[in-house]
């Protein structure tokens, strides 16, 4: 073991080391609450001015960190937070959890990877680690961040160690935080691993490790991959049970009693969230790189991506009913989080929806409890809104109330009786009783 790597595993051991955070978005704040519960510091980075001031002041701007949490990482000087990428010197351990999004094609768009990458080669010094969250292909870290950082003139495995180890997060469940997740580690070589194991075994329950960071980046496509084509399948039978007039969620409420060989995957207006919806191409783009088709899994992102579509030609066949187009008519989408209970918009079928029904002529609105204006996304062009309170004046004047978003903080008998029309994509309205000839699903 090279001196830098046993001066380094010293400081993990005595948790003196310096965890430097990349990203304080909604992976990178439940790490660093990880790495404050074990005992370390860490030093927050982000090119958003107003996320570095509102953290300086102990101030959350994601739902399922407190302020009182952020308070606590600061007040006992555990957390800095910072814009000044030259600092990137001064953490023992680096983690880099910014965006990996697509490009209008369809390919991976690694920009703020590398980007971050090579901010941390003009600042590297022997002794770090830098370890990759963000999720993508295999054979990103060796291939992209390992050649900019040995720009540094730093030899890595000797001087600077690198390392892949995929963010699982599930906001809005309480079941699991950062902390209880296990956690899969992935090396560049062996004292890489080595090093980000140790670090990760001191903030989580449990530490995984693998044999390269191919198989690391592997397992996140895997496990995302598995989620969407199981939806996908989902999403297409309940396209052909309501063609013959079956329920979809009553045969997937049915199934799922059996004990054993079944797991419920859930239909719904279309894939949200910064994985899911992503991480498939990335997995297809790199299959044609070598030539060998994908075709099922490119099937299951076709017919994901084509939901909200679908939806729209329900919400019209509801209207036409009525004896209305969708030209004219005041629709507000229900949700436009990407998942019930969270302010997460990232990539959320709601955004697509409104531009679908925005091109059709319809008059939008949208109700939110968790997210009061629509955010600027980059993949969308909506708008600007603010949230509408659902009251029963704004539920009468809509022509059809468009439930995108199951949210708890619905009330969906209230939402029921004051509506004209009411196009349900998630079974929200399953114990409705009263009214439910308003109710169409979708």
């Amino acid at each position: 073991m090279s001196s830098s790597a046993e001066n380094l595993r010293s400081k993990i051991e005595s948790q003196s080391a310096l965890i430097g955070v990349i990203g304080l978005g909604y992976v990178g704040l439940p790490l660093i609450d990880a790495f404050f519960k074990a005992g370390f510091k860490c030093l927050g980075f982000d090119v958003d001015p107003a996320k570095v001031d509102a953290l300086n002041a102990g101030q959350s701007y994601i739902a399922h960190i407190s302020n009182e949490m952020v308070q606590q990482w600061v007040e006992q000087e555990k957390l800095e937070a910072t814009g000044d990428m030259q600092r990137l010197g001064e953490p023992d351990a680096i983690l880099i959890c910014v965006p990996t999004p697509l490009t209008e094609s369809r390919d991976p768009d690694l920009k703020y990877v590398v980007q971050t990458t090579e901010a941390i080669a003009q600042a590297a010094r022997p002794g770090q680690l830098v370890v990759l969250e963000s999720t993508t292909y295999p054979g990103t870290t060796r291939d992209v961040l390992v050649p900019v950082l040995e720009s540094s003139g730093l030899e890595i495995g000797q001087d600077l160690f690198v390392a892949y180890s995929p963010e699982r997060e599930d906001p809005g469940n309480e079941k699991f935080v950062a902390a209880t997740i296990p956690k899969v580690v992935g090396g560049y070589d062996e004292p890489s691993r080595d090093l980000a194991n140790a670090l990760y075994g001191k903030a989580v329950t449990k530490t995984v490790p693998v044999d390269s960071c191919e198989v690391a980046e592997a397992c996140k496509i895997l496990e995302n991959t598995y989620r969407s084509v199981n939806i996908a399948m989902a999403n297409e039978l309940k396209i052909l049970f309501d063609k013959i007039g079956i329920d979809v969620w009553e045969v997937i409420d049915a199934a799922k009693t059996k004990p054993f060989g079944f797991q419920a995957f859930y239909p719904g207006p279309g894939l949200g969230g910064h994985c899911i919806p992503i991480d498939p191409f990335y997995l297809s783009w790199v299959a044609r790189k070598h030539e060998i088709p994908t075709k099922f899994i490119e099937l299951a992102g076709e017919i994901n991506t084509s939901m909200p579509l679908y939806v729209v030609h329900k919400v019209s066949e509801a209207l036409n009913a009525q004896g209305k187009p969708i030209l004219g008519s005041r629709i507000g989408i229900l949700g436009v989080a990407y998942k019930k209970d969270v302010d997460d918009p990232r990539e959320s079928p709601s955004f697509k929806l409104l531009e679908l029904l925005g091109e059709r002529g319809a008059e939008l609105s949208y109700s939110d409890p968790h997210i009061p204006r629509l955010p600027r996304m980059r993949s969308f062009d909506v708008p600007e809104m603010e949230s509408s309170e659902m009251t029963a004046d704004y539920l009468a004047g809509l022509d059809c109330a468009l439930i995108a978003t199951d949210h708890t903080a619905f009330d969906y008998d209230f939402l029921v009786q004051h509506s004209q029309l009411v196009v349900d994509t998630r079974n929200a309205t399953k114990q409705v009783t009263e009214g439910r000839h308003k109710i169409w699903k979708a």
